[in-house]
Protein backbone atom coordinates (compact mmCIF):
# COMPACT_ATOMS: atom_id res chain seq x y z
CA UNK A 1 0.00 0.00 0.00
CA UNK A 2 1.46 3.16 -1.02
CA UNK A 3 -1.23 5.65 0.72
CA UNK A 4 -1.92 5.77 4.26
CA UNK A 5 -5.13 7.15 5.21
CA UNK A 6 -5.68 9.05 8.53
CA UNK A 7 -8.29 11.26 9.37
CA UNK A 8 -8.91 14.12 6.76
CA UNK A 9 -5.60 13.20 5.90
CA UNK A 10 -3.31 11.23 3.30
CA UNK A 11 0.10 10.51 3.11
CA UNK A 12 1.81 9.38 -0.21
CA UNK A 13 4.70 6.96 -0.31
CA UNK A 14 6.87 7.24 -3.31
CA UNK A 15 7.38 3.39 -4.30
CA UNK A 16 11.35 4.46 -5.38
CA UNK A 17 12.49 6.04 -2.79
CA UNK A 18 10.03 6.40 0.45
CA UNK A 19 10.05 10.48 0.63
CA UNK A 20 6.36 11.18 1.35
CA UNK A 21 3.96 13.70 1.07
CA UNK A 22 0.63 14.51 3.25
CA UNK A 23 -2.30 16.11 2.18
CA UNK A 24 -6.30 16.65 2.87
CA UNK A 25 -8.48 13.76 1.60
CA UNK A 26 -11.47 15.39 1.66
CA UNK A 27 -12.16 16.11 -1.94
CA UNK A 28 -13.54 12.78 -2.37
CA UNK A 29 -14.84 10.73 0.62
CA UNK A 30 -13.06 7.55 -0.42
CA UNK A 31 -9.33 6.76 0.61
CA UNK A 32 -9.27 4.72 -2.54
CA UNK A 33 -8.98 7.33 -4.79
CA UNK A 34 -6.05 9.90 -4.14
CA UNK A 35 -5.18 11.37 -7.69
CA UNK A 36 -5.71 14.59 -6.44
CA UNK A 37 -2.93 14.29 -4.12
CA UNK A 38 -0.94 12.94 -7.08
CA UNK A 39 -1.25 15.39 -9.51
CA UNK A 40 -1.49 18.28 -6.99
CA UNK A 41 2.00 17.79 -5.98
CA UNK A 42 3.60 16.42 -9.49
CA UNK A 43 3.71 12.95 -8.44
CA UNK A 44 3.03 10.50 -11.25
CA UNK A 45 1.28 7.03 -11.08
CA UNK A 46 -1.87 5.48 -10.02
CA UNK A 47 -4.76 7.53 -9.20
CA UNK A 48 -5.82 4.73 -6.90
CA UNK A 49 -4.41 4.03 -3.18
CA UNK A 50 -2.43 0.98 -4.27
CA UNK A 51 -0.22 2.48 -6.61
CA UNK A 52 2.50 2.64 -7.72
CA UNK A 53 3.26 6.45 -7.27
CA UNK A 54 6.49 8.46 -7.55
CA UNK A 55 7.79 11.22 -6.88
CA UNK A 56 9.14 14.29 -9.25
CA UNK A 57 12.73 12.87 -8.76
CA UNK A 58 11.92 9.58 -9.00
CA UNK A 59 9.85 10.13 -12.08
CA UNK A 60 12.82 11.10 -13.95
CA UNK A 61 14.85 8.78 -12.78
CA UNK A 62 12.65 6.17 -14.49
CA UNK A 63 12.18 8.19 -17.67
CA UNK A 64 16.42 8.22 -17.92
CA UNK A 65 16.51 4.30 -16.47
CA UNK A 66 14.27 3.74 -19.68
CA UNK A 67 16.56 6.00 -21.61
CA UNK A 68 13.91 8.79 -22.49
CA UNK A 69 15.97 11.64 -20.76
CA UNK A 70 19.81 12.20 -20.25
CA UNK A 71 21.87 13.24 -17.09
CA UNK A 72 21.19 17.07 -18.41
CA UNK A 73 17.54 16.59 -18.06
CA UNK A 74 18.12 15.95 -14.08
CA UNK A 75 17.67 19.88 -13.51
CA UNK A 76 14.25 20.06 -14.96
CA UNK A 77 13.16 18.34 -11.71
CA UNK A 78 10.61 19.82 -9.93
CA UNK A 79 10.24 22.48 -13.04
CA UNK A 80 6.87 23.26 -14.77
CA UNK A 81 4.44 20.49 -13.73
CA UNK A 82 3.40 18.17 -16.58
CA UNK A 83 0.81 18.74 -19.30
CA UNK A 84 -1.57 16.29 -18.95
CA UNK A 85 -2.45 14.16 -22.10
CA UNK A 86 -5.54 15.15 -22.67
CA UNK A 87 -8.51 17.24 -20.18
CA UNK A 88 -10.98 14.61 -18.65
CA UNK A 89 -13.74 17.34 -19.23
CA UNK A 90 -12.74 16.77 -22.97
CA UNK A 91 -12.95 13.20 -23.06
CA UNK A 92 -16.02 12.93 -21.41
CA UNK A 93 -17.80 15.86 -23.88
CA UNK A 94 -16.11 13.48 -26.67
CA UNK A 95 -17.48 10.41 -25.46
CA UNK A 96 -21.12 12.42 -24.72
CA UNK A 97 -20.72 13.74 -28.42
CA UNK A 98 -20.42 9.94 -30.45
CA UNK A 99 -23.14 8.82 -27.92
CA UNK A 100 -25.22 6.03 -29.73
CA UNK A 101 -29.06 5.82 -29.40
CA UNK A 102 -30.34 2.17 -29.43
CA UNK A 103 -34.09 1.73 -28.59
CA UNK A 104 -34.51 3.58 -25.68
CA UNK A 105 -30.96 3.45 -24.42
CA UNK A 106 -28.09 6.16 -25.31
CA UNK A 107 -24.94 4.29 -25.27
CA UNK A 108 -22.12 6.44 -23.53
CA UNK A 109 -18.41 4.78 -24.48
CA UNK A 110 -16.57 5.51 -22.18
CA UNK A 111 -13.36 3.57 -22.51
CA UNK A 112 -11.34 6.71 -23.11
CA UNK A 113 -11.98 8.04 -19.93
CA UNK A 114 -9.94 6.94 -17.75
CA UNK A 115 -10.61 9.61 -15.07
CA UNK A 116 -13.25 12.19 -14.68
CA UNK A 117 -13.77 14.92 -12.29
CA UNK A 118 -16.37 17.19 -11.16
CA UNK A 119 -17.02 19.02 -14.41
CA UNK A 120 -17.35 15.58 -15.99
CA UNK A 121 -19.20 14.08 -13.51
CA UNK A 122 -21.66 17.07 -14.02
CA UNK A 123 -21.67 16.38 -17.93
CA UNK A 124 -22.87 13.13 -17.58
CA UNK A 125 -25.62 14.07 -14.50
CA UNK A 126 -26.89 16.53 -17.18
CA UNK A 127 -27.02 14.22 -19.96
CA UNK A 128 -28.82 12.15 -17.72
CA UNK A 129 -31.21 14.05 -17.29
CA UNK A 130 -31.55 15.08 -20.72
CA UNK A 131 -31.75 11.38 -21.85
CA UNK A 132 -34.74 10.97 -18.90
CA UNK A 133 -37.04 14.07 -20.44
CA UNK A 134 -36.62 12.51 -23.85
CA UNK A 135 -37.99 8.93 -22.24
CA UNK A 136 -34.64 7.69 -22.87
CA UNK A 137 -32.01 5.71 -20.35
CA UNK A 138 -27.94 7.17 -20.24
CA UNK A 139 -25.95 4.28 -20.17
CA UNK A 140 -22.29 3.68 -19.70
CA UNK A 141 -20.27 1.44 -21.73
CA UNK A 142 -17.16 0.18 -20.25
CA UNK A 143 -16.41 2.80 -17.62
CA UNK A 144 -12.85 2.52 -15.77
CA UNK A 145 -12.18 1.46 -12.49
CA UNK A 146 -11.14 4.73 -11.37
CA UNK A 147 -14.75 6.29 -13.04
CA UNK A 148 -16.92 3.33 -11.31
CA UNK A 149 -15.11 4.33 -7.84
CA UNK A 150 -16.12 7.96 -8.50
CA UNK A 151 -19.91 7.20 -9.13
CA UNK A 152 -20.04 4.95 -6.38
CA UNK A 153 -18.07 7.53 -4.19
CA UNK A 154 -20.53 9.89 -5.21
CA UNK A 155 -23.63 8.31 -5.07
CA UNK A 156 -24.61 7.81 -8.60
CA UNK A 157 -23.65 4.05 -8.65
CA UNK A 158 -27.37 3.63 -8.96
CA UNK A 159 -27.97 6.28 -11.86
CA UNK A 160 -26.28 4.56 -14.81
CA UNK A 161 -27.16 1.21 -16.17
CA UNK A 162 -23.53 0.09 -16.85
CA UNK A 163 -22.00 -2.50 -19.73
CA UNK A 164 -18.65 -3.89 -20.04
CA UNK A 165 -18.99 -3.94 -23.82
CA UNK A 166 -19.70 -2.39 -26.53
CA UNK A 167 -21.23 -5.70 -28.10
CA UNK A 168 -23.19 -6.18 -24.59
CA UNK A 169 -24.77 -2.65 -25.18
CA UNK A 170 -25.87 -3.28 -28.56
CA UNK A 171 -27.49 -6.07 -27.69
CA UNK A 172 -28.75 -4.87 -24.44
CA UNK A 173 -27.93 -8.04 -22.31
CA UNK A 174 -25.90 -7.94 -19.29
CA UNK A 175 -26.88 -4.69 -18.08
CA UNK A 176 -26.17 -3.80 -14.37
CA UNK A 177 -28.28 -1.30 -13.05
CA UNK A 178 -25.62 -0.73 -9.89
CA UNK A 179 -22.23 -1.38 -10.45
CA UNK A 180 -20.01 -3.49 -7.81
CA UNK A 181 -18.00 -0.95 -6.24
CA UNK A 182 -14.20 -1.56 -6.91
CA UNK A 183 -12.29 -4.20 -5.00
CA UNK A 184 -10.51 -2.65 -1.42
CA UNK A 185 -6.89 -4.22 -0.51
CA UNK A 186 -5.98 -3.94 3.41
Amino acid sequence: MTVVPAEHLMMLICDGCGDSVTGTGCILPDAEVVWTLVFENDWVGSPFASGPHHCPRCSVRAAVDDGGLGVDDLDDVGGAPPVPEADPVERVRRALDEAVTVDERVLVDLTEVEVIDSAGLGLLVRAHQESRQDGRRLCLVAPSRFVLTVLHTMRLDGVFPVFDSRTRAMSGAAARARPEPPDRES
